[in-house]
C-alpha cells in the first residue's frame, strides 16, 4: 500500500522560504505524478504544482515564480521549494500521486496527511 508523508511545514514571516518534502513508501512512483496541493480553512484544496515522472512542472499561476517542485525518483520524493510566502500562502499542504499528470485533485489517488504551513504578516 503507497503511503506520503509531508514534512517541513511551519511558522514563517511573509517573504520568508520553506522547503516541503514528501516521502513515498510501498512502491516506487518514479512513473506517477506527483502534485502539490493546498486547503486553507473553509475553502476547497487547490492546485499547487505538479511534476510528472520525467520532471516536468506545472504551477498555479499564484506560485509560480515564487514555488518549484522537484523530486528524487531514486529517494522515492517530491520537494516543493517555497520561497517569497505571503500571507496568502497559509495552508494545509498536501502531496498526492497517479498516473495522471493533472492539476485537479479528483484525479490523483493517493494522497499525504498533509502539513501545515502558517505565513505571518
Amino acid at each position: 500500500q503507497v503511503q506520503l508523508v509531508e514534512s517541513g511545514g511551519g511558522l514563517v514571516q511573509a517573504g520568508g522560504s520553506l522547503r516541503l518534502s514528501c516521502a513515498a513508501s510501498g512502491r516506487n512512483l518514479s512513473d506517477n505524478s506527483m502534485g502539490w496541493f493546498r486547503q486553507a480553512p473553509g475553502k476547497e484544496r487547490d492546485f499547487v504544482a505538479v511534476v510528472s515522472g520525467i520532471g516536468i512542472a506545472s504551477y498555479a499561476d499564484s506560485v509560480r515564480g515564487r514555488f518549484t517542485v522537484s523530486r528524487d525518483n531514486a529517494k522515492n520524493a517530491v520537494y516543493l521549494q517555497m520561497n517569497s510566502l505571503k500571507p496568502e500562502d497559509t495552508a494545509d499542504y498536501y502531496c498526492a500521486a497517479d498516473e495522471h499528470f493533472s492539476t485537479y485533485p479528483r484525479y490523483y489517488k493517493y494522497w499525504g496527511q498533509g502539513t501545515q504551513v502558517t505565513v505571518s504578516s
